[in-house]
């Protein structure tokens, strides 16, 4: 059938599916920037869960009323809910940071997930009726539409990095609803409404709204501030800056002495009032910058600090700091006489605020002789690096924010893994120290226990059996208190060569006269699970019979701080304890959430479906149904998989971000534009089949080579990582860029009614296996993540042969009314 003109797809049709689109993905990446600040760091991955919930319900209403959504009023469509889509982004936003989010194991807590997922997925419901109308409009296009789709998608990641280095959250979204009105434009331009035809009167205003945004945040007084983040209502910040990976605050009074800082200062120092800033990521991560002049007296107390005590025995080194942060650790280390430090940074803003707007106060670190301040992933900086240095200090250094990558961020880190800290051990001179500190609770040690694991591990993979004589680990008890429980610090010292006798006479002088406990060390262990851990024996359970998960981390696992199995959700004793407080409250959002996705994925997606579909019809498209959930939910577990692997490989959050979603997006748009030689005639079952054995052959071939190809290029220079990294994904996002348009090509030869139903399955597979992606890594591992989403390219290929052998169905007359 030749289409009406009304259905003929033009430029600015094109143009416009690239700007809803554009606008779509961008809204979706910067809610896990915004999420990572006004609730917790493993809530970052909900807001894939929540865009992809939202489209597949778009699409479903398209399905659900035939009556109103009529292919002769396509365009008008588009151009209205492009317009309800700008609208919506803001108005969610600015309800998800008014109304107060609960992330607690009660009522109040679930009612507040479910609340701030169906307040988020409003907007992205309006995108996917947009969105799923001009993907089943225009069939004999559909090609072209869905490489528009692509295209504009892969460009929302690039234009959202520059966003937020120019403006703050706030001003992002407006900017969000700027490009989705643009949208309405292109497709308004081409109806008859007066109304649609003048819609560039709202992206002027929209356009307003992002100026004076961005211009009142460059004066630090936004017109909307997020003032409900986590636990610090109400600040207002002396200085404010967003980037594509975190917001840092400058807070305080630096002209008032307040009580000195430190993390895990001596009960023997009697601390003097010092002048400070405090310095917060996210709101969550915090440090101080320090005042200070060129004289060291008044920075006597870093000679107390546990975390310093590397320097009792390595005084004079050359030192490298991962995590420059506010500069303490520089001080500390200067202040022992480090002969040359090297602070390396992964934030530039920090780097900006600590050495450029502060600069006066801290005293211009930069300038000190012998310092050098790196803007650069510690890891990838060290993996490239030819120095070696004689202390390499990790000083809390936490990953509790969210990266613009949009992948769950269940505390995976980078730092903690096996191959980084072998990597470390390997650019120590021969008499140098690695010196990690974390948190350490009395009652149980759980990050200290694992870190003596991943020690161990990491030392007997460099050939060292002598486990013991290379470690010590020293604790400051409980300089702080957390629901009642002491809270300490554990400063571990992983030596390259053995302690000399000298070494530990020194620590252990050093120990007494701070008060300080020594946990391990080659004479002496207070706990008998830090020698058998050091050993490389994994109990099974801890202290008071807790279990804990003390398997050393990898790159394919790398959740170092989460030390419970998923099972412990369900053990009532655990919820007693705060000590586990953080990882019991990751785990029951991620159950609550999971429960939250498949109930409303039922009940707006796919019960809607199955009535609307008279079940005859639903049971003669069951293969077709199966092909579309199976590449849904193949595409996103692949897509996340490939995204963890590469953060690490990459380093840098925005390379990541850029080069996975970029690549990965233009190349399945590619692949898309592509499949209109193989599916000229949608009854060309071969045709249809044929380009998605390369696909499987593909990805079979991809598995196995790309952790290869990341150990082989882990010290190569950015630029040559990023070709790597893209010359990884862009035949994987090629091959799988053709099934979607292949398969609803098929669709509409057969059954043409039910294309948005298949559209929203597609939609609705991708919710959960946002989810279940999580929970594989978690469970099992980054690469049986990436695996599960091969075997369902598997099962999308059995059911496209079964679905094309099958007779053309006459699906209008049973689905519509």
């Amino acid at each position: 059938m030749i289409p009406t003109p009304a259905l003929i797809p033009t430029k600015r049709t094109y143009a416009g599916v690239f700007f809803i689109t554009l606008a779509t993905l961008m809204f979706e990446v910067l809610l896990t920037r915004i999420f990572s600040v006004t609730m917790w760091y493993h809530f970052a991955f909900v807001a894939i869960s929540v865009a992809m919930f939202g489209l597949s319900v778009g699409a479903t209403l398209v399905y659900l009323f035939p009556k109103y959504f009529t292919p002769e009023r396509a365009k008008e469509h588009m151009a209205r809910f492009s317009q309800f889509f700008a609208l919506a982004a803001i108005t969610s936003f600015l309800a998800h940071v008014t109304v107060p989010f609960i992330p607690e194991r009660t009522l109040a807590g679930i009612a507040s997930i479910v609340f701030t997922y169906a307040v988020i997925a409003v907007p992205f419901v309006l995108s996917g009726i947009c969105v799923c109308l001009a993907l089943t409009s225009f069939p004999q296009q559909i090609g072209k539409i869905y490489a528009a789709d692509l295209t504009g998608a892969a460009m929302g990641c690039i234009v959202l990095l520059y966003a937020l280095d120019v403006t703050d959250a706030a001003g992002a979204v407006f900017v969000v609803a700027f490009l989705a009105s643009l949208g309405a434009v292109c497709f308004g331009s081409e109806t008859q409404s007066r109304r649609l035809r003048s819609a560039w009167m709202d992206s002027a205003f929209f356009l307003i709204l992002v100026c004076a945004q961005t211009g009142s945040a460059w004066i630090n007084h936004p017109m909307i501030r997020l003032m409900w983040s986590k636990d610090d209502q109400g600040l207002i910040p002396l200085y404010e800056k967003w980037n594509s990976f975190s917001r840092i605050r400058v807070l305080g009074n630096g002209d008032v002495p307040t009580q000195t800082f430190g993390w895990g200062l001596s009960a023997n120092y009697d601390p003097k009032p010092m002048r400070q800033l405090s310095l917060d990521i996210d709101s969550n991560a915090y440090t101080v910058l320090t005042h200070f002049d060129g004289d060291f007296k008044p920075l006597d107390y870093l000679q107390y600090d546990v975390t310093n005590v590397v320097y009792q025995v390595r005084p004079n080194a050359s030192v490298l700091i991962v995590g420059a942060g506010g500069g303490r650790d520089v001080l500390s280390a200067l202040s022992f006489g480090a002969k040359s430090v090297v602070a390396v940074e992964l934030n530039p803003n920090i780097l900006k605020m600590l050495n450029v707007r502060y600069g006066d106060f801290t005293g211009h670190l930069d300038r000190m002789p012998g310092v050098r301040f790196v803007n650069d992933e510690a890891r990838s900086y060290v993996a490239r690096s030819s120095e070696h240095f004689d202390v390499i200090e990790i000083s809390m250094i936490d990953t509790w924010a969210a990266t613009t990558a949009g992948a769950f961020v269940f505390s995976e880190n980078g730092l903690y893994t096996l191959e980084a800290w072998r990597s470390f051990i390997d650019h120590l001179t021969p008499q140098g120290i690695l010196s990690v500190s974390r948190w350490s609770f009395q009652e149980e040690s759980g990050e200290v226990y694992r870190a003596t694991a991943l020690a161990g591990a990491a030392l007997r993979q460099r050939g060292i059996q002598d486990v013991r004589n290379h470690l010590v680990i020293i604790r400051r008890n409980g300089p702080r208190v957390v629901h009642g429980i002491p809270l300490g610090i554990a400063t571990m010292l992983i030596g390259r060569q053995p302690f000399s006798s000298d070494d530990l006479n020194k620590l252990e002088d050093v120990s007494r006269k701070m008060g300080f406990e020594i946990l391990l060390s080659p004479r002496f262990t207070a706990d008998p699970i830090f020698a058998a851990l050091a050993a490389g024996d994994i109990p099974q359970k801890s202290s008071a019979n807790v279990p804990l998960n003390l398997a050393p981390p990898t790159d394919d696992q790398p959740f170092f701080f989460f030390t419970l199995r998923p099972t412990d959700l369900w053990n009532l004793k655990l919820w007693k304890s705060p000590v586990f407080t953080v990882n019991l409250d990751a785990m029951f959002v991620l159950a609550v959430l999971s429960v939250t996705v498949i109930v409303f994925t039922v009940l707006c997606v796919l019960l809607p479906l199955f009535f609307a579909g008279q079940g005859s019809a639903m049971r003669g498209a069951v293969p077709l149904l199966t092909f579309f959930a199976a590449i849904g939910a193949g595409f996103i577990l692949i897509e996340l998989s490939q995204m963890q692997r590469l953060m690490i490989f990459l380093g840098h959050p925005s390379y990541a971000l850029s080069v996975v979603l970029f690549v990965l997006l233009i190349s399945s748009g590619l692949g898309s534009f592509c499949t209109g030689r193989f599916t000229r005639n949608g009854s060309d079952n071969g045709a249809i089949v044929a380009p998605l054995m390369p696909l499987l052959i593909v990805l079979c071939l991809f598995g196995p080579l790309t952790p290869y190809a990341l150990s082989h290029f882990a010290s190569s220079t950015t630029p040559v990582r990023i070709l790597v990294a893209g010359a990884i994904l862009f035949p994987l996002g090629f091959f799988m860029g053709m099934p979607f348009p292949m398969g609803m090509k098929l669709a509409s030869s057969k059954s043409p009614a039910l294309t948005p139903w298949l559209w929203g399955v597609n939609g609705a597979t991708s919710v959960c296996a946002s989810v279940i992606s999580a929970i594989i890594a978690l469970v099992a591992g980054i690469s049986a993540a990436y695996w599960t989403g091969v075997c369902c390219y598997f099962i999308a290929v059995v059911a496209i042969s079964v679905a094309r052998m099958g007779a053309p169905q006459r699906a209008e007359s049973t689905l519509v009314a």
